[in-house]
């Protein structure tokens, strides 16, 4: 057998044992290490297998991800989140669908401070879903608007997918995050016209709130000075190049922790919690990056990205066709694999490939992060939609997923409108780095 022809052997080997529920990253580990060893020989898989464990691991740059997870963790426990949800409500509440909007307004602000979707869907179900609920909102469009709201976390900064698809591609993690802001905020936008169409179609869906004084509107925002400073903070000392994005990181752990305790919201018991879940997401993280930085090594020997970048690009197609083409393949794709896994998998494959074309790798990573918000909301494996639907039992999973299928629209017009606007993604970043 040819090297090509055992990657192929290898991708099916690897679909294979994912729908066979085997861990992700064990599936990609195993996989990567059986086909180096029958590429190459068993003695280089061995080396392979051990320096890429160690190296992941040991990795300074992925340092920044427990910080960041730890900065969301803190932030929730401490109650930053359920004040900002409380500022949105008082200023959407009294639309059609407000709370709703609310919700993605919430998820939008604690995003910044956060990094993970599903971190922030399981936020935002704590804390709006039972206003909702009291407000008789349709449980299907109460749960798809966190699931998929939950889901802009991924990509407004700081981001663990910008992070990881930064090292990979050795780009800078300041402009990635930077690019995200924008994007982040149009699809936020059109959540809420989704939402707003809706409501109006159907009033039953969400119900108005009662209206809200000027007063109490005003006072509302208070609560979200504690986002904006650790937003600026973080963001502006990266932007500016007072430090970088690892120590950014660790000032916005610590200034949250700070924060959180001088406001007395922050007991011992929920600081150790907040290091526990923290320890826990980051290790499945770092241990999935493991594995697909294992099977991307087999991968490059085996030559099939590179055959595949030859071939795309030399079809006799506008680059913004195959462009679309890889879209509706991370579309299709996300359905099956988890979403992160996906990225780690096709980014040694497809980034060439978008390279070769002419396209920037800042928007490129750009696009990655909206298709795999895309990824978080599709059945069968929409992480975001567990999430809502293991802290809501009461509410059947196929609800979920109908009450993120317009959302899901949404996100593939903001796709549609990168690829024709790329500015959208990249005029910031030229701005503050040009």
């Amino acid at each position: 057998m040819t090297p090509e022809q055992i990657g192929i052997v290898g991708c099916v080997a690897l679909v294979v044992l994912l729908c066979s529920s085997i861990p992700v990253a064990i599936a990609m580990a195993v996989v990567g290490f059986v086909g180096f060893a029958v590429v190459v020989n068993l003695h280089a898989a061995v080396s392979v297998l051990t320096f890429d464990l160690y190296k992941t691991f040991a990795s300074y740059s992925l340092t920044v991800i427990p910080l960041f997870v730890l900065m969301g963790q803190v932030a929730f426990h401490g109650g930053i989140s359920r004040r900002l949800f409380d500022a949105a409500y008082h200023w959407l509440g009294p639309l059609p669908g407000g709370l709703a909007m609310a919700t993605v307004g919430a998820c939008t602000a604690f995003g910044a401070i956060c990094g993970s979707g599903p971190a922030t869907t399981a936020t935002m179900a704590a804390v709006a879903l039972p206003e909702m609920r009291r407000y008789k909102y349709s449980m299907e469009l109460a749960c798809g608007t966190i699931a998929s709201g939950g889901s802009i976390g991924m990509m407004i900064p700081p981001s663990v997918v910008f992070i990881v698809y930064a090292i990979m591609t050795e780009q800078s993690i300041g402009k990635l995050f930077i690019s995200g802001i924008l994007p982040g905020i149009l699809t936020a936008l059109l959540f809420c016209l989704v939402i707003y169409w809706q409501c109006v179609r159907r009033p039953e869906l969400g119900p108005r709130a009662p209206s809200t004084p000027w007063k109490a509107k005003v006072l509302s925002l208070r609560g979200m000075w504690e986002t904006l400073v650790l937003f600026l903070a973080v963001m502006g000392g990266m932007f500016y190049g007072f430090f970088t994005p690892t120590e950014g990181a660790a000032i916005g752990a610590a200034g949250t922790i700070l924060i959180t305790v001088l406001k007395r919201n922050l007991s011992f018991k929920t600081l150790v919690q907040s290091f526990r879940e923290t320890l826990r997401t980051s290790c499945m993280v770092m241990i999935i990056v493991a594995g697909a930085v294992v099977f991307g090594h087999f991968l490059a020997v085996t030559r099939i990205p590179f055959a595949l970048a030859t071939w795309l690009g030399g079809l006799a197609l506008p680059g913004w066709i195959v462009m679309g083409l890889i879209v509706v393949f991370y579309l299709i794709a996300g359905c099956f694999v988890d979403a992160l896994a996906l990225v780690l998998l096709t980014i040694p494959i497809f980034y060439p490939v978008v390279i070769n074309l002419g396209y920037d790798a800042i928007w490129f990573g750009v696009m990655i992060v909206l298709v795999t918000q895309m990824g978080v909301v599709t059945p069968p494996v929409g992480v975001c939609v567990y999430v809502v639907s293991g802290m809501n039992r009461d509410v059947p999973l196929e609800t979920i997923f109908r009450g993120s299928m317009p959302f899901l629209v949404a996100m593939i017009v903001v796709a549609i409108l990168l690829i024709l606007f790329p500015d959208i993604a990249l005029i910031l970043p030229r701005w503050i780095h040009p």
